[in-house]
């Protein structure tokens, strides 16, 4: 426990990176306190179907306390997660590691040999996630097997390696990855209702395997509290620690403060890098580097919705939200990702997919598809079965532009164009793939309405905001993850990713705090 109110260690966010330093740190014998906005969620706190709205979607200011946060920028809407346990609530399990081309760009490269050094933590990642090859394919992951046929690319398709237990389905176990000292864990049921939360106790979320040990050992989380200010203590930067404000988040309360010697921030990037801005900018941390919100990157990826107007049609909701990948080229692939039965809310915020550079001529387009095919498009908008026949089509490239984002004056956060040409809702390889996947499944292609009437992209991966440097001119943080200009903070989430990894980022950020956190010594 911590003593006269002082910890070691303050990690705000309790996602990926929080997760595993709060593990490691208490490990090695130190006072953690994870501090974490969102809330707690077992799984019958999980909504059925996300039409729950008050269950499903985080958005205080209409009284919405769910752990999924859609925030819309002017030049990309981002998806993420909220509560203890972070994007684990609501990604979609996948694991894979990047092409080596991720260790060898971006602002870290050449700081150190990346792709040798994160191994053993990729490993350990793995290892800690209950990471396993998917072991059932649905029809979403046979229509990709065919799209990959008719591309001749059936040999860059592949089950997904995923953290989730499978066992027997329905069937709890005692405890099958840590000895039986961890919880015990229930056989997947093959329900497709990854992405709302796993009502079935068979996700590897962070609450069942980091965080779980990491309370185990004495860490303290306390939930449903936002942090709005960190100060040092002294005038040397931070050397004999900081004190750290924070407020209720899902309600009024009064404001709180807790002093630690040392601070993370794991908060992910809508919530480490806007706290950082506004510490810069009203003088609380002063000397953090200008490159704060910089080299943001959407891992250049592209979501279309696709609903079957079949007349028998299969359930796409069968299986786990990513249960496979096919490679369509050395910089781009494509995961087929599905919802449970009965989640059929994107359907309000998805229009036809339509390309022109006049957005007047993209807003006649959509009307130009409904009247081109008016029954298939009836079908699609007023289907009782949305969520059993539709299926979201991800796809990502490791190509690289970048954006900067900065406080606004009318809205919260806004978004400038920094290196490469400004993320495109409008991807033509992924357009193509979309058609003729549509083709297979009698479906039109679907985005999100801000892709196709702003032109801008939706990603659930947004990255970088606080990336690695040789100095303060270059990075915020070392290649250490401390934070240039002060003592004893550091930065462990996906505003660290220095590279567009061009795949789903949560085990590189696991890795990377894994790296991190070893290089930390014990406690005296």
């Amino acid at each position: 426990m911590a003593s006269d109110n002082t910890y070691d260690y303050v990690i705000i966010g309790s996602g990926f990176g929080g997760s595993v330093s709060a593990l490691r740190l208490a490990e090695k014998g130190y006072t953690v306190l994870v501090i974490e906005k969102g809330k707690w969620f077992r799984g019958q706190d999980f909504p059925k179907t996300n039409w729950n709205l008050k269950k499903w979607l985080w958005e205080p200011r209409l009284g919405l306390f769910g752990f999924f946060k859609m925030t819309y920028l002017n030049h990309v809407s981002i998806l993420s997660g909220v509560g203890v346990g972070g994007g684990s609530l609501t990604y979609a399990n996948t694991l894979p590691i990047p092409k080596p081309a991720f260790f060898n760009t971006g602002s870290w490269a050449g700081l150190d040999n990346w792709e040798e050094s994160l191994k053993p933590h990729y490993q350990e990642a793995l290892r800690m996630l209950g990471a396993t090859q998917n072991k059932i394919f649905g029809p979403a992951d046979e229509a990709i097997k065919d799209l990959a046929k008719s591309i001749d690319k059936e040999a860059d398709f592949s089950a997904s390696q995923v953290a989730v237990y499978f066992g027997q389905p329905g069937k709890t176990v005692s405890d099958p990855y840590f000895g039986g000292k961890g919880p015990d864990r229930t056989g997947c049921i093959h329900c497709g209702a990854c992405m709302t939360g796993c009502r079935y106790n068979a996700k590897n979320t962070l609450d069942k395997n980091y965080l779980y040990f990491a309370q185990q050992l004495g860490a303290n989380i306390i939930a449903e509290s936002e942090v709005y200010d960190i100060q040092p203590i002294d005038k040397k930067r931070g050397a004999t620690g900081y004190t750290i404000y924070y407020k209720k988040s899902t309600g009024k309360g009064r404001k709180q403060q807790i002093k630690a010697k040392n601070v993370i921030f794991s908060g992910g990037v809508i919530g480490t890098v806007p706290l950082l801005l506004q510490m810069k900018a009203k003088g609380s941390l002063p000397n953090l580097s200008d490159k704060v919100g910089c080299n943001i990157r959407t891992n250049n990826e592209s979501l279309l919705v696709i609903t079957s107007t079949e007349k028998n049609t299969k359930d796409y909701t069968k299986g786990i939200a990513i249960g496979s990948i096919l490679e369509t080229d050395k910089n781009s692939h494509l995961e087929p990702v599905r919802y449970g039965k009965g989640s059929g809310f994107f359907r309000l915020l998805t229009i036809p997919l339509v390309h022109h550079k006049n957005v007047l001529l993209r807003l006649f387009g959509v009307f130009g598809v409904f009247l081109k095919h008016p029954w298939r498009s009836i079908q699609t908008v007023f289907t009782r079965n949305y969520g059993k026949r539709t299926t979201v089509l991800l796809f990502m490239q490791t190509l690289d532009s970048t954006l900067q984002l900065k406080l606004g004056k009318i809205t919260k956060l806004k978004t400038t164009t920094e290196t490469g040409e400004a993320p495109s809702g409008f991807i033509p390889e992924a357009s193509k793939l979309a058609k003729m996947y549509g083709d297979k499944v009698k479906g039109i292609p679907y985005a999100n309405f801000t892709d196709v009437l702003l032109g801008t992209p939706t990603t659930a991966h947004i990255l970088g905001g606080a990336v690695m440097g040789k100095d303060p001119e270059t990075g915020v943080i070392d290649k250490d993850n401390r934070v240039f200009g002060y003592h004893n903070l550091m930065v462990c989430d996906g505003s660290m990713i220095s590279a567009n990894p061009g795949v789903n980022p949560s085990l590189s950020i696991t890795a990377i705090s894994e790296l991190a956190m070893s290089k930390i010594p014990s406690k005296k």
